[in-house]
């Protein structure tokens, strides 16, 4: 063996051999579990039952009534607000319906959706899937609060929608957004 390949040999050996093992403290993912003695828990106690009980994650009770109006009002803002959000709908139509900063959002959103989707001459564009509104979920915090939820189907994806509803100046406004 000349003294070049022993060179080689040495330089490439170190990369083979095995390192020394060391004790994994910890590994990313997983979950620290107490495996102790067991604990007997008491089982939860319901809040109310029968009739007094509210209806999924409600705090205060509502009538079916107004729980299906709103319900209802809650989807048609929603699929505005995702379009308007998209640029398929003047933002200006939502202007009644939301406070002054999540308008400000919205506005933005659908200028950077604009800005996002321009073609040059001669390029085709993508063609615009419009979102749908798949489900709604209300849950009543106050007589005057309510916060949902809402599936947004683009295509074949699935999206969120998240807001707070309350009632500012007689009416139902949206006083935050979130987009998921």
């Amino acid at each position: 063996m000349t003294s070049m390949t022993a060179t080689r040999v040495d330089n490439v050996t170190h990369l083979v051999r095995p390192r020394r093992a060391l004790a994994p403290t910890s590994f990313q993912g997983t979950l620290a579990l107490d495996l102790g003695p067991e604990q007997q828990l008491e089982p939860p106690t319901p809040l109310a039952t029968g009739a007094a009980a509210l209806r999924g994650a409600d705090l205060v009770a509502v009538e079916p009534r107004t729980r299906h109006d709103l319900q209802r009002w809650v989807h048609t803002f929603s699929q505005a607000a995702v379009e308007a959000a998209r640029g398929l709908r003047p933002v200006s139509q939502l202007l009644r319906w939301t406070t002054p900063g999540v308008h400000h959002e919205l506005t933005y959103r659908s200028g950077v959706m604009a800005r996002a989707t321009v073609h040059g001459p001669g390029q085709a564009g993508r063609p615009q899937v419009r979102p749908q509104v798949q489900s709604v979920h209300l849950s009543f915090l106050g007589e005057e609060t309510v916060e949902f939820s809402a599936r947004v189907r683009h295509g074949e994806r699935s999206r969120c929608l998240a807001g707070r509803l309350e009632v500012l100046g007689g009416r139902w406004q949206a006083t935050a957004l979130e987009f998921g």
